[in-house]
C-alpha cells in the first residue's frame, strides 16, 4: 500500500522541514527562556512554525515538479496559506484565552467546583507571525536544496 512513498519527493521534503523546524524549537527555546527543554521537540507552538515548514515546502516542491500554473500547487499554496493564517489566527487566540482561562481557574476559592480541576490548558498551540514566517522561509530553503540536490543526482 506505501510502496515508494519514500520516493515521493514534496512528501519527504516537507517531512524534513517539519522535523527540522520542530528540532529548531528546541534551541530557539534555549535562547529565549535560557533553558534546554527537549519536550519543546513534541509539541506545537514556539519559533519556528512546523505546521508553516512543512505546507511551504510541499507547495515549494509542488511548484518546482509541476509548475506554478498546475491545478496542483494551486490546491498546495492554498492549503499552506489556509494553515499559516489558521496558526497565526485562530490557534494563537485560542492560546491567548486558554492564558487567561487558566488564571481564572488558579484564582478561584478552593470551595468553588471548577478549582477542583487545576489542569493547566495548553497556551502555546499558535504562533506570532514571526514563528509563521521563519517556518515558511525554513520550508520554502528545504524545498529548493532538495529539488536543487535531486536535479543534480539525475543530471550529474
Amino acid at each position: 500500500m506505501f510502496s515508494g512513498i519514500e520516493s515521493n519527493e514534496a512528501l519527504m521534503l516537507a517531512m524534513l522541514s517539519c522535523a527540522v523546524a520542530q528540532g529548531l524549537k528546541v534551541l530557539s527555546h534555549r535562547h529565549s527562556e535560557g533553558k534546554w527543554e527537549l519536550n519543546r521537540m513534541f509539541g506545537s507552538g514556539g519559533m519556528p512554525s512546523s505546521h508553516s515548514s512543512a505546507v511551504v515546502s510541499l507547495a515549494t516542491s509542488v511548484g518546482l515538479r509541476g509548475g506554478l500554473n498546475s491545478d496542483l500547487f494551486a490546491l498546495a499554496l492554498m492549503f499552506a496559506l489556509i494553515v499559516m493564517y489558521d496558526a497565526s489566527g485562530v490557534r494563537f487566540q485560542a492560546g491567548k484565552q486558554a492564558e487567561v482561562l487558566n488564571q481564572i481557574i488558579w484564582e478561584l476559592p478552593p470551595e468553588h467546583p471548577v478549582s477542583e480541576n487545576k489542569s493547566v490548558l495548553r497556551d502555546t498551540i499558535g504562533h506570532t507571525r514571526p514563528q509563521v514566517v521563519a517556518g515558511a522561509i525554513l520550508g520554502f530553503v528545504i524545498a529548493l536544496l532538495g529539488h536543487e540536490a535531486q536535479w543534480r543526482a539525475v543530471y550529474d
